[in-house]
């Protein structure tokens, strides 16, 4: 068991930029797509992602000191602290359980795509850890390992109806042909999103519209992506109480983000193209009509002026929220820069308006700021000699997971079901 999950570590470890292209050669091979198109595709796949991550890195690098300078601005002293996404998925990679739970979800894929329970092929190996995550913590709280793959069991199976109910808007909005998005932490924050962003259109909201072609429209050059980036950036900087060069320094990156991030979704699709070719033409064979999608990672709607401004203007509304929220314990952090992330199933469905989608995202985050205050002591007990705790934190915990409403459900279970069994 220790050996087969130093293997599955160590494979996930070497990032998306090397396991993509591994599993779209293969994929491409399975279709019927030619030795040399599959081994380009897969090559072409890998160098986007590189791209993607290069541009993201820049977030992380930028946005997260700015988070941290604005949270001292505002005098906050929260003891619990998010860690971000990365400390919570060690901590779930330490647990026997979550290596089992690769071929887990493999299998519950292939067995729901036999039986046509679904649309999408997860090919997103990557976010297989949020499956994983669910299984930790159930097999974590319980002690029982039986009951631990059933909570990831059912948290991927809800990823796979989810992939399915969205692929359509997520074609028509971001152009990708063939794609949806099976990350969990996205679809946990979409699903709660969702329903507040159908009520603002009830009420009107939806007449206030702010989209990046509506402000190129009304005010020329400050509609431009680059352009919103270098303000949203120049704004984080004020709100941090940087100096005027700091200032200029984040605006500058978040401008080059928003340039390049659609640039480099675009030579990842070029990857993608011969391989839903080959596996529509492989189906239809087999299957008349029948359209299967591929689920890839969230961070493809990054290449989104409105999906990627959405996400950077909730980073300071986050850290209000931390602060006035009565009750609330957590501090935001880490997974400041991953927000834009939990806007990506929202934004096309709020139809690229950034006002209604920010609005609905700031709502869903109070409810995460409390779901993650409440999910802390297990995170941290689960945490306990993985992760170096920040200086200063009583305890951990983070949004990816934390104040994700899938996790937060399943861990509620997990704690019903210790006093039972």
């Amino acid at each position: 068991m220790h050996t087969f999950s130093t293997m599955v570590q160590t494979f996930l470890g070497a990032g998306a930029s090397v396991i993509l292209p591994f599993i779209i050669f293969i994929i491409g091979i399975i279709f019927r797509v030619k030795f040399r198109k599959a081994i380009i595709s897969g090559i072409t796949v890998g160098i986007g992602f590189i791209g993607i991550n290069l541009a993201l890195s820049i977030l992380t690098t930028f946005v997260g000191p700015a988070a941290k300078a604005m949270s001292e601005h505002l005098g906050l002293h929260l003891t619990i602290v998010d860690v971000g996404w990365p400390g919570i998925a060690s901590a779930t990679w330490a647990q026997p359980i979550a290596a089992v739970m690769i071929p887990v979800i493999i299998i519950i894929n292939l067995v729901m795509l036999a039986l046509k329970w679904t649309k999408t092929l997860n090919i997103d190996m990557w976010n297989y850890w949020h499956g994983s995550a669910a299984a930790a913590v159930g097999y974590f709280i319980t002690g029982n390992f039986f009951f631990g793959i059933i909570c990831g069991s059912i948290y991927m199976i809800f990823v796979q109806k989810m992939a399915d109910f969205v692929a359509p808007k997520v074609e028509e909005f971001y152009g990708l042909e063939g794609i949806t998005f099976t990350t969990g932490s996205a679809q946990g924050y979409a699903l709660l999103a969702l329903p507040i962003g159908w009520v603002l259109d009830k009420i009107g909201l939806n007449k206030i519209d702010i989209k990046p072609e509506t402000i190129q429209k009304r005010f020329g050059v400050f509609g431009e992506p680059m352009v919103m980036g270098v303000v949203i950036g120049a704004l984080l900087g004020v709100l941090g109480g940087d100096g005027i060069i700091q200032i200029l320094q984040i605006a500058m990156e978040l401008g080059a983000v928003m340039l390049l991030m659609p640039r480099m979704v675009k030579i990842l699709m070029e990857g993608l193209m011969p391989i839903q070719e080959g596996a529509a033409e492989f189906l239809q064979k087999r299957n008349g009509n029948r359209k299967i999608y591929l689920g890839m990672d969230a961070a493809l709607a990054t290449g989104s002026p409105a999906a990627l401004s959405t996400g950077l203007l909730l980073v300071p509304i986050t850290l209000l929220l931390a602060a006035i929220l009565p009750g609330n314990h957590t501090l935001p952090l880490g997974d400041l820069a991953t927000i834009p992330f939990f806007a990506a199933l929202v934004v096309p469905y709020r139809k690229g308006n950034i006002f209604t989608s920010v609005i609905s995202l700031a709502i869903v985050l109070v409810f995460s700021l409390y779901m993650a205050t409440n999910f802390a002591p297990a995170l941290t007990q689960m945490s306990h000699g993985v992760i170096t705790f920040p200086k200063g934190a009583s305890q951990i915990t983070n949004f990816d997971t934390g104040g994700n409403i899938l996790n937060w459900l399943l861990y509620q279970f997990s704690e019903l079901v210790k006093h039972i069994i």
